[in-house]
């Protein structure tokens, strides 16, 4: 086995979990993910990437899946979407009530659903996930925010906004810098 193939074989030991997920959690299609995961470790063949250390391989790595998934929704005709339930088991949850709150991710808009699978089941902090995606890192976790409305809403959470208010009363809405 040459160099490049054993270099080739552990980045996909490593890292294959991670592009698939990423991939079907954009494509939210299992054939398109596994074309993805293919693309992805095929590109790798082709950069002169054995001296690179484990997080730039990863980053790498989730970069050009982002990329590939992009080039999918841009050059092919948008497949119908599945449920978490018929997903492979690598990606489906442990417990329902996780099944619950990924099935409602997966219902999110694509630029939520990413930061929240990057943050949240990758691990990544939000200047690797901007650094990532190309915009800043106030715009992940505005996007963060924003997908954790979406969830609490369609989980059917609690209105926390009272909690938000002055001990006194004073306010009973949070005010809006102006």
């Amino acid at each position: 086995m040459t160099e490049r193939e054993i270099f080739l074989r552990n980045a996909m030991e490593t890292h294959g979990n991670t592009v698939y997920r990423l991939a079907l959690c954009r494509t939210q299609n299992p054939a398109d993910a596994e074309d993805v995961y293919q693309d992805v470790f095929l590109r790798l063949l082709d950069q002169a990437a054995g001296a690179w250390d484990s997080e730039h391989l990863r980053a790498w790595l989730v970069r050009a899946t982002l990329n590939r998934c992009a080039d999918l929704h841009r050059f092919r005709l948008r497949r119908p979407t599945m449920s978490l339930d018929e997903v492979p088991d690598l990606a489906r949850p442990a417990d329902d009530e996780a099944a619950e709150l990924w099935e409602a991710v997966s219902r999110l808009p694509e630029k939520l659903r990413t930061v929240v699978y990057l943050y949240y089941a990758e691990g990544c902090r939000t200047e690797e996930i901007a650094a990532t995606l190309g915009v800043p890192a106030a715009t992940v976790r505005t996007r963060l925010r924003r997908a954790r409305m979406k969830l609490k809403d369609l989980l059917g959470g609690i209105d926390d906004e009272e909690q938000l208010s002055e001990p006194d009363g004073a306010y009973q809405h949070p005010r809006r810098a102006q």
